[in-house]
């Protein structure tokens, strides 16, 4: 895969090892941080108060997977966040550090540096810094269970650890005290800049270095074409309709109502789970909700903001029908006819050999080189965790 390598920032740089611990590099010290981009993916935007470091990448790493950055110590940012599943966890609603599930379905975090908002319904959380916040510090759901009760006990659990002084400290040369929360959030959204994916089949074929197969020719054209039409949603080099990089000059955030829901007839979706109408109060905007990038996402089952479609198959099913129709139960009613869906989602006449080349299509967009990069990887081994 052609590569364009973008110097950044001057930093420090880590070796995490096998066993845990970690030792400094003293080799590259002056190692530039550097992006590895595809050549057709754009420089990211990065914000000016917290610039990528290779040593802050690699603290953020640290703490994306420490256990200890929950209230009860249960669980961390990579519990919900799997490599091998691309930063997802192949449950249908997340769960949080004390049991509680989560209304909504845990987005991977492939190229999460160029989405333009963060999670599937909230159009004010734009940064990876101010999202953390909410898995951190939120109370309905409880996630991580942070909170004024326990956060100082939290937050000593790294002030003690002299291997987190150490990272802490090179992340941040800057200051006499480093550990705090401002540094750990910004330490976190710096590793998931990082989480680059783009050498999938799909990518490599791009320029000569890989072949698809004639069915996955086929759904390609058809992806693309206008006959599928699934390129008004998902035709960006990141497969999805919500993009910010370095040069952006303007900057969209779409929600779309699909028709997954249409309660009674009434256009309701589910409570909590009504998409930005949660925070608009706007009627147009019941059931809106963020077109996810598709990368990898073969590997990310089940699919939509509540998980409640298990595989590729069926979702090829439901877009094809121009919605789903729920004929019993509390939440019976014909998402065709929801009136507040996207103009974008009608029936589409599909057979049954297109469906599954648009499937095989969509296969060739996992990236294995991204599901397991050690740089991406968990540094604890099972036995060394705190």
């Amino acid at each position: 895969m052609a590569k364009c390598v973008i110097p950044v920032l001057l930093s420090w740089s880590l070796v995490a090892c096998n066993t845990g611990t970690v030792t400094e590099d003293t080799s590259l010290q002056s190692a530039a941080w550097q992006w590895q981009l595809p050549t057709n993916f754009p420089v990211p935007f990065v914000p000016a108060d917290n610039p990528m470091t290779t040593a802050k990448v690699e603290l953020g790493r640290h703490l994306f997977y420490d256990l200890r950055l929950s209230g009860n110590g249960t669980q961390a940012c990579g519990t919900c966040h799997l490599q091998e599943k691309a930063f997802t966890d192949g449950l249908a609603v997340a769960k949080g550090s004390t049991g509680e599930f989560h209304p909504r379905n845990s987005q991977h975090l492939a190229n999460v540096v160029y989405n333009t908002t963060l999670t599937w319904a909230n159009f004010s959380l734009s940064s990876l810094e101010r999202q953390m916040e909410v898995p951190m510090f939120g109370e309905d759901p409880i996630e991580l269970g942070i909170n004024d009760k326990n956060k100082e006990e939290v937050l000593q659990r790294f002030v003690q650890d002299s291997q987190y002084q150490q990272l802490f400290s090179q992340a941040f040369p800057e200051q006499n005290q480093a550990i705090n929360y401002a540094n750990i959030i910004k330490a976190i959204a710096s590793f998931q800049r990082a989480l680059i994916s783009g050498n999938s089949r799909y990518d490599q074929s791009l320029t000569g270095k890989a072949t698809l197969t004639a069915s996955e020719i086929r759904g390609k054209d058809l992806f693309f074409g206008e006959k599928a039409e699934c390129f008004h949603c998902h035709g960006s080099f990141n497969f999805n309709d919500q993009v910010r990089h370095a040069g952006s000059r303007i900057v969209e955030t779409p929600f779309h109502n699909t028709g997954l829901f249409n309660i009674g007839g009434t256009g309701e979706f589910p409570f909590p789970n009504r998409g930005i109408f949660e925070l608009s109060g706007k009627a147009e905007d019941m059931g809106k909700f963020r077109a996810s990038s598709l990368r990898n996402i073969a590997v990310t089952a089940p699919y939509m903001h509540d998980g409640s479609i298990a595989t590729l198959e069926a979702v090829l099913d439901f877009y094809a029908a121009g919605g789903r129709n729920i004929t019993e139960g509390i939440h019976a009613g014909d998402g065709r006819k929801n009136p507040f869906k996207s103009e974008l989602v009608t029936r589409i006449d599909l057979n049954e050999q297109e469906k599954a080349d648009i499937v095989a299509f969509l296969k060739t967009l996992t990236d294995d080189e991204f599901l397991t990069n050690p740089k991406f990887a968990n540094p604890f081994t099972q036995a060394k965790q705190p």
